[in-house]
């Protein structure tokens, strides 16, 4: 397991954040890390991911902070030059990876079939994120790809909620979940960080 993928697991359950204002991300952090997520996984959905990285690494120093939907080598450099210390991607992209291990960078590219699993062995890559979780077969299809694959660990994401993450999470090798609904977007713009964190402390407090 990559060191990474070590932090990732001791949190178990990982912000996945979509932000329109960089400055968010401040109270946001604070939000998440005094109530038992001090996770972040910032995407790169709008253009304001990456000054949020550089904004949450210098408030949130000790926080372990990660770009999620990176596509390509440009967003791989942005991410790590901003503060990112391990990069997410959607789908298996060997040119992406191939840059991230040239950067030394950690990523955790996304597969939901054993062809994309692997291609990522053959990279070396064996921490994986599942996704999307749910519309790709869910618990059923994770036992299934973890079956013949033992050296692969991962993270599922996508329509994993307060519901279905324990569940997740009692299977063998998986070593934590991206999940969204702690960190919705409509609670961000609207500055509503004492839910934010209230549903942050129940989240950290269900995978205890």
């Amino acid at each position: 397991m990559s060191t990474t993928a070590q932090q990732l697991a001791k949190i178990k359950v990982i912000p996945v954040i979509a932000i329109d204002r960089a400055e968010d991300i401040i109270p946001l952090g604070k939000a998440l890390a005094e109530n038992g997520l001090p996770a972040a996984e910032i995407t790169f959905r709008s253009d304001a991911a990456v000054e949020a990285i550089r904004l949450l690494r210098e408030a949130q120093p000790d926080m372990l902070i990660g770009a999620g939907t990176v596509l390509n080598r440009e967003q791989a450099i942005a991410a790590k030059e901003a503060g990112a210390t391990f990069v997410v991607s959607p789908g298996f992209n060997p040119n992406t990876v191939k840059a991230c291990q040239e950067l030394g960078i950690d990523i955790v590219p996304g597969v939901n079939n054993p062809s994309a699993v692997e291609a990522a062995i053959e990279m070396g890559i064996t921490t994986l994120k599942f996704f999307p979780a749910e519309a790709s077969g869910g618990i059923n299809m994770v036992k299934s790809l973890l079956g013949p694959y033992t050296q692969i660990q991962f993270m599922p994401t996508g329509g994993v909620n307060t519901k279905n993450i324990k569940d997740y999470l009692a299977i063998d090798r998986v070593f934590a979940c991206g999940g969204t609904w702690m960190v919705d977007k409509k609670m961000i713009n609207e500055g509503r960080w004492d839910e934010i964190g209230k549903l942050a402390r129940e989240a950290a407090d269900l995978v205890a």
